[in-house]
């Protein structure tokens, strides 16, 4: 060594330096690429996508090999600065200590910490590139890295720390995959984020959270006049109406109009008629999950259905198009009186109507209700004042000011919601 020109040591040194920065950058680049992206990737056929899969799904081994190389690089680097200060200075202790931390130096800054921050910042593209180098030379050290790796799994058996058999790719947890969502709404239209994140909701969303409370189904008496349940039928926008006796919790059968019409071709309408047309009412309880509930749909050829309590009374209507209302969002409609989307007027307030769901006021407006206990504006309300208010009753829940606008029938039906500072 001592006949070989500091020009080449010093030349040989930068050689090993620029190799454990290599290494040190694939390590990084392997554990901090998106295992996702790579999959997404490896299925168009990409090359280096899967190698850098096959490499990741034995984590042993491709450590194995970069740790390998790494240490005996880094201590080859020690030896070759040790030569380089004996021949500069000789065998000084000062200048053997000054030599140690200069290398220390160069090995942090150049070989670890500038490596690893490049790999953690362009970890996908440098895992692929990568991935082509450490193939080839994890299959020439296989038997290296197999026998070094036997030690490991022994000492790993001693303390117990079974490595996971499954590697590469994890499986998300719900929670973790609305994270994901959110993260990637930059690469993601609204509308199509939305419905993503609504589907989420759906495991804990109960078809009492989304149905029509039972005073607002439109339904017919078969106890009314003939004459008023003609005229109820030709201004109805709904094609299926619950037939009730009397009480609007007594419901004896469905009506569907289409059916009916056909009958109306042969013969006039009268009570007789109407009830050989009904058919069998479809009942579900009220806290089935919406999920669960589009399933029963399908499998029951059911476009509707009443939701009733734990003691059968009835609470109010699903139909399907309010559980895909509830994913996609709601359909625009030219049905006389529907209500327009509501949002915040020019000086913070809007009003509501006191059936609309907690749910989709938090969802459109960005409040913060409880949803706990009632569904709807007009139960909130309610139970926070365990009475029915008078109009121009102001209050405040969960931050949020509301004031009484109009009652009616002893429910609440206009409310004027205030913004919340944190909403602006």
């Amino acid at each position: 060594m001592d006949d070989i020109p500091l020009t080449v040591l010093g030349l040989v040194l930068a050689v090993l330096l620029v190799l454990s920065g290599f290494f040190a950058m694939a390590e990084t680049a392997m554990m901090a690429s998106n295992r996702y992206r790579l999959r997404a990737l490896a299925d168009s056929h990409h090359r280096g996508a899967q190698l850098a899969l096959a490499l990741l799904a034995q984590t042993d081994k491709l450590l194995g090999v970069i740790l390998l190389f790494n240490t005996l690089i880094n201590a080859g680097i020690a030896t070759l600065a040790g030569i380089i200060t004996i021949q500069m200075f000789g065998e000084e202790k000062w200048a053997l200590g000054v030599g140690t931390m200069v290398i220390s130096f160069l090995i942090l800054v150049f070989a670890e910490i500038t490596p690893k921050v490049i790999g953690a910042s362009y970890p996908d593209k440098l895992a692929i590139g990568s991935a082509h180098v450490l193939k080839p030379i994890l299959a020439a050290t296989r038997p290296v890295v197999s026998f070094v790796n036997l030690f490991v799994a022994a000492l790993l058996r001693i303390f117990r720390l079974a490595p996971s058999a499954a590697h590469g790719i994890q499986p998300l947890a719900p929670a973790e995959l609305r994270a994901l969502v959110l993260e990637s709404s930059h690469a993601i239209p609204r509308q199509h984020r939305d419905i993503l994140l609504n589907l989420f909701e759906l495991e804990r969303v109960t078809v009492e959270d989304i149905m029509v409370p039972r005073g607002d189904i439109e339904r017919i008496d078969i106890e009314a006049p003939i004459e008023e349940i003609q005229a109820q039928l030709a201004t109805s926008y709904h094609t299926r109406l619950p037939v009730v006796t009397g009480d609007p919790g007594n419901v004896i059968g469905i009506l569907h109009q289409r059916r009916l019409l056909a009958s109306l071709l042969k013969a006039p309408l009268d009570i007789e008629t109407l009830r050989d047309q009904l058919g069998e009412p479809y009942f579900i309880p009220a806290a089935t999950p919406v999920y669960t509930q589009l399933q029963f749909f399908r499998e029951n050829r059911q476009r509707q259905g009443l939701v009733v309590d734990e003691y059968g009374e009835l609470l109010g209507l699903v139909t399907l198009e309010d559980i895909i209302e509830e994913i996609v969002g709601k359909f625009t409609t030219t049905m006389p009186g529907a209500t327009a989307e509501f949002s915040w007027d020019e000086d913070g307030t809007t009003l509501v109507d006191g059936s609309h769901s907690l749910r989709e006021l938090n969802r459109v407006l960005d409040l913060d209700l409880p949803l706990e206990g009632p569904k709807t504006l007009s139960g909130l309300v309610v139970e926070y004042l365990q009475d029915i208010p008078e109009t121009d009753v102001c209050l405040r829940i969960a931050g949020v000011a509301m004031e009484i606008v109009q009652t009616q029938d002893r429910r609440i039906k206009i409310v004027k919601l205030f913004r919340p500072t944190s909403a602006l």
